[in-house]
């Protein structure tokens, strides 16, 4: 008896993204994800991953290929009503709203759904993740620590009640006794709610010993996927982004 495959909750096919006249970001890109994963998106700087989470986000258009979210073909779908699909994705450098509090900012993560018990609801469980930004709730924004920074942009996009959370660079320009924390708080909100993660990640032992699975992209292809384990043994991933 040969076994279905469950949906993906993510699929990408094919999917090509350029810039202006011959600066091909995106090169027939195809991967999936299926509900409750982690997987991690690995590459040099200038591979394509951030045009990739941009393309599944809206923000990018492809010339060519489909982006699915849960069986829809969402290319027609612009980025707002990707969010209220489901679709959450904390960018690199965080982009929050530097002069507003940081209650304000969470705020503005719900925007998608104004329902007062619903908000209440994600501050509840975004205070238990991230305790820190209850004492910080009346500070501005622009003047916390990058480890907190970070924190409120994952906070903020987790606001909107996502199915399906992006994040680009989260360890990027934070200390380094910090990074630990950050992935410590993804990993419990994965196991405690079993959301679905894609993740790009500079620092590829902190994203592989996160994900459940990882695509590797070179100058817009992906030319490797697997297991976090099988990757972290492979040659390719070991020399290039390892260091052994």
């Amino acid at each position: 008896m040969s076994v279905v495959p469950p949906a993906s909750l993510l699929e990408v096919r094919d999917v090509h993204v350029a810039y202006g006249v011959g600066v091909r970001a995106l090169q027939g890109v195809s991967l999936r994800v299926q509900p409750g994963e982690v997987v991690a998106l690995i590459g040099a700087n200038g591979a394509g991953k951030t045009t990739l989470l941009k393309a599944i986000a809206g923000l990018v258009e492809p010339q060519a290929g489909q982006v699915w979210f849960d069986g829809r073909a969402i290319g027609t779908v612009d980025a707002s009503e990707r969010v209220k699909l489901g679709v959450a994705l904390v960018p690199e450098g965080r982009r929050l709203f530097s002069r507003l509090s940081v209650a304000e900012n969470l705020t503005l993560g719900s925007y998608s759904n104004g329902d007062p018990a619903h908000r209440r609801e994600m501050l509840e469980r975004i205070e238990a993740l991230f305790p820190v930004l209850r004492e910080r709730a009346r500070q501005r924004a622009g003047t916390l620590s990058g480890g907190e920074a970070q924190m409120l942009a994952i906070a903020r996009a987790l606001m909107s009640r996502p199915r399906f959370l992006m994040l680009d660079e989260p360890s990027l320009g934070i200390m380094p006794r910090l990074v630990d924390q950050v992935m410590d708080s993804l990993r419990r909100l994965h196991e405690s709610e079993g959301l679905t993660m894609f993740l790009v990640e500079q620092n590829v032992p902190a994203a592989l010993d996160l994900a459940d699975r990882g695509y590797v992209l070179q100058t817009g292809r992906v030319v490797l996927e697997g297991r976090s384990e099988e990757l972290r043994g492979s040659d390719l991933v070991r020399k290039a982004y390892l260091g052994m």
